[in-house]
């Protein structure tokens, strides 16, 4: 899997659920065929009967709940079905077997890139979004797949200091901290050291000196705490991450835009998903969905132990989305 980032995404790979197992055999084998690349294999559909993926960690059972809020309201029926590895539900949303789930833009431009032209493909997902969202539908039409607009909310690495470090040497930005000459060592994956969105690239982007990276994950609870005491002074994490207030750390902006444009987008089932009612009702949410509202409902799953359930339906009855 070429993600490259997301400790979320990645930690939810590990635990399946059987009825996930059951589903493997036909999802494999049923996809659209790949024969003629570029062809849109199905024409729009709209089941009355839709299920809706998640990848099982806060965040994607966050927005799988409020997308079948969305479209109980819009007349649809449904049921959700957590697939924790997308080597099992992206072929599962090809064959129907599940019809929308919440991806990350870029993320998934650079999965399905890999799935269909080898895993040493060049990256088509980038900061662009325009770019990646074009490289993205490319590459899911084919798979009788239709991506939809992205919204607002973004949920792609980010780089965080304590507020002290923050107010002593008046950082706002990653470029404050390049332009500061202060030497930082990161608390990271140890694939940071050659990933062009983390060290290489804060030291060529922003000129940040940084002088090691130590291997205690992506937004670990290790790895803030490695922060939060002083062994380092910088961690890599995301943009949604509920945790941050928790260890005294603010985020950096991400000013000249190294990160990759992983805005959360809704990716249905075109032959069962595809009509313009689907994608109206879940539409609602861009104009009112942002990074941070998504850290907050990620928060008060995780720290304040709430019901994803619970947290979406006040979500969505606060923005005038719900009775």
């Amino acid at each position: 899997m070429r993600t490259g980032h997301l400790v979320r995404r990645r930690a939810a790979l590990a635990g399946l659920f059987l009825p996930v197992l059951l589903l493997l055999p036909t999802a494999c084998a049923s996809g659209p065929s790949l024969e003629n690349q570029g062809e849109v294999t199905a024409p729009p559909g709209d089941s009355r009967n839709l299920t809706i993926g998640s990848a099982g960690f806060t965040e994607s059972d966050l927005l799988a709940t409020m997308y079948g809020l969305l479209l109980n309201q819009a007349g649809y029926k449904t049921s959700t079905l957590t697939v924790a590895n997308r080597e099992l539900y992206e072929p599962a949303l090809e064959s129907g077997q599940i019809d929308v789930v919440a991806e990350y833009a870029a993320t998934f431009a650079d999965w399905l890139n890999a799935k269909t032209n080898g895993a040493d493909a060049p990256a088509v997902g980038s900061p662009d979004l325009d770019a990646t969202m074009a490289a993205l539908r490319k590459l899911a039409a084919p798979r009788g797949l239709t991506v939809l607009d992205p919204g607002r909310a973004v949920d792609q690495n980010a780089f965080a200091v304590t507020r002290a470090f923050a107010h002593e040497h008046d950082l706002k930005t990653l470029s404050d901290l390049g332009a500061s000459g202060v030497e930082v060592r990161l608390a990271a994956g140890d694939e940071c050291v050659q990933r062009p969105y983390c060290e290489p690239g804060l030291k060529k982007t922003y000129g940040i000196d940084v002088t090691g990276v130590d291997p205690k994950g992506v937004g670990t609870t290790q790895a803030k705490r490695a922060v939060q005491n002083g062994q380092d002074q910088m961690v890599l994490t995301t943009t949604t991450d509920a945790t941050l207030d928790d260890f005294g750390l603010v985020l950096l902006t991400d000013d000249k835009h190294l990160q990759n444009a992983d805005y959360i987008v809704p990716v249905v089932n075109r032959s069962r998903a595809g009509s313009k009612k689907v994608a109206t009702a879940l539409g609602k949410l861009n104009g009112v969905l942002t990074t941070r509202d998504l850290a907050a409902m990620n928060q008060q799953v995780d720290s304040w132990r709430r019901l994803p359930e619970d947290v979406a339906r006040t979500y969505l009855r606060d923005r005038g989305l719900l009775p």
